[in-house]
């Protein structure tokens, strides 16, 4: 009414009230009433912003590559950005009457390309794709220090380089390039496995040739050992055998000794016996055979007295006619020869 009107600003926004060309208030989410005829209201947002980013640069190998990524910031000094862009607004916040605060996003942008190409310039592709931590951390070094930027009186609180591609050729060439990389690994993998399964295969192998050999080895020690016991056992049988033997050719010398020393002491004895015998006939040697008769007879056995008789009657048979023995004669005899026998 009577062009009297109020405002009232967020506290994400930094308002001046400027009246005749004066600035009578500047502050945060203020409210308040102006004469609208004489009076300019600038607003500017001082939260902060995120401003995506996509442009192309030239590797150092001079290849195409996409960068794409955010930036974050915010107004530290509004009066620094109003004095630059124009914030004017018609009677209400976000209602500019220029397209300026529009324009302070690419402004931000265009410096951020300037220096990103700068980094980016001095790497290769296959290095650039895989650097963009590294891209943002350089970068936002030298933007949040850069001159600009405190000439705006803006902050820079965030930069994140999400991707840097390749133009789409070159990462099918790449990616062919690495699939056959990775094809090729996988063969050597597959080679190396197989090479692993053979010599695991030799290894077994091996140790089973070793272990036969071992095991051969040990049996043939075990037949030298068991020959070499037989061989003992031999030796000591035929020492046992031998020593047999020798005690029996001992045994039988000295019992040829003995049957020698017998024989001797028999025939001694024998030579001693007719000797003795020689002796004692030797008296009767030269005695007529009657007067040996006569001794004879001088025995009391009836036998040798009839021996003798008989033996006289057979030395005179020629001049016998006729002998006659009578059978009572003989009984007596050989009753009488019984009871000699029994004794």
């Amino acid at each position: 009414m009577f062009g009297v009107n109020y405002i009232k600003v967020p506290p994400s926004h930094y308002v001046m009230h400027y009246s005749g060309g004066k600035l009578v208030r500047a502050g945060v989410g203020l409210a308040f009433f102006y004469f609208k005829p004489s009076t300019s209201l600038v607003i500017v947002p001082v939260a902060s912003a995120d401003v995506p980013f996509i442009f192309n640069e030239i590797s150092g190998d001079f290849q195409a590559i996409t960068i794409q990524g955010q930036l974050t910031f915010r107004v530290r000094e509004p009066q620094k950005l109003a004095q630059l862009l124009n914030y004017t607004v018609n009677g209400a916040p976000e209602r500019y009457i220029s397209e300026d605060p529009q324009k302070l996003p690419q402004r931000l942008i265009n410096l951020l390309q300037t220096l990103v190409r700068a980094e980016i310039q001095r790497l290769p592709m296959r290095e650039a794709i895989h650097a963009s931590e590294a891209i943002a951390t350089a970068v936002f070094g030298k933007f949040a220090q850069s001159e600009a930027l405190t000439a705006m009186g803006i902050e820079l609180l965030a930069l994140s380089i999400q991707a840097i591609r390749p133009a789409p050729e070159m990462a099918r060439a790449l990616e062919a390039e690495a699939r056959e990389e990775l094809l090729r690994r996988a063969d050597q993998a597959i080679y190396d496995r197989r090479n692993a399964a053979v010599e695991q295969e030799r290894r077994i192998k091996e140790n089973e040739l070793n272990t036969e050999i071992a095991i051969e080895e040990k049996k043939r020690q075990i037949r030298e050992t068991k020959v070499e016991a037989d061989l003992a056992v031999e030796a000591k049988e035929q020492q046992v055998r031998r020593a047999k033997l020798q005690g029996e050719i001992a045994l039988e010398n000295e019992r040829k000794t003995l049957i020698a020393a017998r024989a001797e002491n028999i025939r001694a004895e024998a030579d001693a016996n007719a000797y003795a015998l020689e002796a004692s006939l030797k008296a009767f040697k030269d005695l007529p055979a009657g007067v040996l008769q006569m001794l004879a007879v001088q025995s009391a056995d009836p036998h040798k007295m009839l021996s003798l008789a008989f033996k006289e009657l057979a030395q005179n048979a020629e001049k016998i006619g006729n002998l006659n023995l009578s059978p009572e004669l003989l009984q007596l005899l050989m009753q009488q020869r019984e009871p000699a026998r029994e004794q």
